[in-house]
């Protein structure tokens, strides 16, 4: 297969290496060339380092980096089966784009977009063949990160879902499809994980520190969400919310903190920039946490049941399977556990419980529980059968 990355910044030239990797003669477009010596560049480096690591010998290294050549103009795309845009999240230029490649590739190529938020079918419209776009979005760093949102558009021929399902496993991948709305799985799920930790910050009920500490330590996530965001960046986490908030018709449960945006908008974007929740200066003392075990059991309560309902919400609205659900937040981003099986663990009951009281305290839609979950409370229903969840 010839595949096509349209984009050699971190995430198109990660995608390459995954299909170069998994034996894709790979072409990598980038109107600028100093960006396609920086792709090759930082390759080497990523190849050399797996060597060092015993990962890889020095013949698979050889081996990936000749599947990859370096192209600058889209023409030099026009062998491509599957071509995977991976530029700037702009919907005109995306659009653009699109347009000028369907005037070089087959009749038959596949066009993907690894958008983690735009409307696939708004990126697919701009051609005279709609059927053929799909969404691919792969997770940073694509070659370390197993899962892949596949997202048909509603103009996508099944013939080309199967196709790119079945490529992305080949590639070693796990797939996760997902239905083309708003932030998709990850990114709508993962909302609250940062907008209720953020809410819990500015009602001064916890620190930064401490509400790192307490999911980290009672939910076991790898990062807190103020490390997560200066890791990820600031200005890309909230435009993302902003995003998805609009998208949503402006649902409360979406809404962005001004917290956040105060910070986007003064430079603290986090680690990239040296400064966010947290100091990064050289010499700079982390802020220690208050370890108050009730008050962390609060935190990592609220953070999670909120987490839960929105997994819950996208399996009401059928965005993904129970098992593409937690499959996508463990494999996505790491959660310690799938949240739907995370809900059944603690109790659908609880669930409902905790949500009930967070809106009767807090009078907002922001707080209301998902249809599903009150249901199968009601009906005294799990996600998952225990031998399902010994299965996964």
């Amino acid at each position: 297969m010839i595949v096509g990355i349209i984009g050699s910044g971190t995430m198109g030239s990660g995608i390459a290496q995954v299909a170069a990797t998994a034996g894709c003669d790979v072409k990598v477009f980038d109107t600028n060339t100093q960006a396609l010596e920086k792709s090759k560049s930082a390759l080497e480096k990523v190849l050399s380092r797996l060597v060092e690591k015993g990962r890889i010998d020095e013949g698979e290294k050889k081996r990936i980096q000749g599947n990859i050549s370096y192209v600058s103009a889209l023409e030099g795309l026009k062998e491509a089966n599957l071509t995977i845009e991976a530029i700037v999240e702009n919907l005109d230029i995306k659009r653009k784009v699109f347009e000028e490649l369907e005037g070089y590739v087959s009749e038959d190529a596949i066009i993907a977009s690894n958008t983690s938020s735009l409307s696939i079918a708004s990126i697919a419209s701009s051609l005279q063949k709609p059927e053929r776009c799909i969404g691919i979005h792969f997770f940073n760093p694509a070659p370390l990160m197993k899962l892949v949102e596949v997202i048909p558009a509603v103009q996508t021929s099944e013939e080309i879902t199967n196709k790119v399902v079945k490529t992305i496993k080949d590639w070693k991948k796990v797939v996760a499809l997902a239905k083309d709305t708003p932030g998709f799985i990850v990114n709508r799920v993962a909302r609250p994980f940062y907008g209720e930790s953020l809410r819990i910050l500015e009602e001064g009920i916890a620190d930064v520190a401490t509400i790192d500490w307490s999911l980290k330590t009672l939910g076991g996530f790898r990062m807190g969400p103020f490390e997560l965001m200066d890791f990820i960046g600031n200005d890309v986490n909230y435009t993302v919310t902003e995003t998805v908030f609009k998208a949503f018709y402006y649902d409360p449960r979406y809404k962005p903190a001004f917290t956040q945006k105060r910070l986007s908008e003064a430079g603290y974007l986090g680690r990239k920039s040296g400064k966010g929740y947290y100091n990064y200066s050289e010499g700079a003392q982390k802020p220690m946490p208050k370890e108050d075990k009730d008050l962390a059991t609060y935190i990592f309560n609220r953070v999670l049941v909120m987490l839960i309902n929105e997994a819950a919400d996208a399996l009401f609205w059928n965005i993904a399977s129970a098992g593409d659900i937690d499959n996508a937040m463990t494999k996505g981003v790491n959660y310690p556990k799938g949240l739907l099986s995370w809900a059944d663990e603690i109790g659908i009951d609880w669930c409902v419980t905790m949500l009930d009281s967070l809106y009767d305290e807090y009078r907002e839609d922001r707080y209301r529980c998902s249809p599903l979950l009150r249901k199968m409370a009601k009906e005294n229903q799990t996600f998952f059968n225990t031998a399902q969840i010994a299965g996964q």
